[in-house]
C-alpha cells in the first residue's frame, strides 16, 4: 500500500528560517550582545528602516498587532461609548482591540470580490457616535480607500488601517498602511512578513499619535506585553 502524502503546510516556517538561518542567528546575536532586549538601538532601526519602506514618516514597534490596533485607538482619543466601524469578515482583534477600551465595534458588510470593507455599507452604518472607520487590508489585497477616505473627510471620521495581512501591498501606487491616520501592521507567523518575534509597529503619519502610542507601552486595558 502506498504511503499517504505528507500533509501540506499552510506555512513552512522551517523552511523560511533554514534559507535565512545565518541572517538570523547573526541579529539574534547582536541582540544578545548589546544586553538591549527591550527596544533599543536595533528596534529603533527597525522602526526607521519600515518608515523608509513604506514612506511614511514614524513607524514604532509595539508588543504584537491587537496592541498596535489598541494603542491606535487610544492615541487617536477614542472614548468608551464611542463606535467604529470594522468590516464583519476579519481577524478578532479587529473588533476586540475597540472593546477592550468599551469602544463599541459596528461591522459593514464586505465587497464579495475583494472580502474587504463596502463603502456603500460603511456609510450605511455612520452615526452620530462614529469617530474612525477601520479599513481592513485583507489577504493582501488593498481595501478601496478612496470613497472610504471620502467619507471620513465628509463625516470627519479617524481613518485607522488594518495592514495586518499587506504589508507591501499598494493602492495607486502607495503603500497601504499610510493613508489614514494610523495603520496598524502584525508579524505573527502566519502573516506576510515573519520576523522572529511578533512586534508589530504602528505607522502613523502625524507625530502626535506616535508620542500618544509611546506614552502606552504597558498599560493599555487587557495588555500583558511590553514594546519590543
Amino acid at each position: 500500500m502506498a504511503e499517504a502524502p505528507p500533509a501540506l503546510q499552510m506555512v513552512d516556517l522551517v523552511g523560511q528560517y533554514r534559507a535565512i538561518r545565518g541572517e538570523v542567528l547573526a541579529a539574534i546575536e547582536e541582540v544578545l550582545e548589546s544586553g538591549q532586549f527591550i527596544r533599543g538601538p536595533i528596534v529603533a532601526r527597525f522602526e526607521e528602516e519600515l518608515a523608509a519602506y513604506l514612506g511614511c514618516r514614524f513607524a514604532l514597534g509595539v508588543g504584537n498587532g491587537t496592541d498596535a490596533l489598541q494603542l491606535a485607538y487610544m492615541a487617536l482619543d477614542l472614548k468608551p461609548g464611542d463606535e467604529v466601524i470594522v468590516p464583519a469578515f476579519t481577524f478578532v482583534a479587529t473588533a476586540e482591540a475597540a472593546a477592550l477600551l468599551g469602544i463599541r465595534p459596528v461591522f459593514a458588510d464586505i465587497d464579495p470580490r475583494t472580502f474587504n470593507l463596502d463603502p456603500a455599507s460603511v456609510e450605511a452604518r455612520i452615526s452620530p457616535r462614529t469617530r474612525a472607520i477601520v479599513p481592513v487590508h485583507l489577504f493582501g489585497q488593498a481595501a478601496d480607500l478612496t470613497p472610504l477616505l471620502e467619507l471620513a473627510e465628509r463625516h470627519r471620521l479617524f481613518v485607522i488601517e488594518d495592514n495586518a495581512q499587506a504589508i507591501g501591498a499598494a493602492y495607486r501606487d502607495r503603500k497601504t498602511g499610510t493613508f489614514g491616520h494610523i495603520g496598524c501592521l502584525s508579524f505573527f507567523p502566519s502573516k506576510n512578513l515573519v520576523p522572529t518575534a511578533t512586534a508589530a509597529p504602528c505607522s502613523p503619519t502625524i507625530r502626535r499619535c506616535t508620542n500618544g502610542c509611546r506614552c502606552w507601552p504597558t498599560t493599555a486595558p487587557g495588555a500583558n506585553t511590553t514594546t519590543n
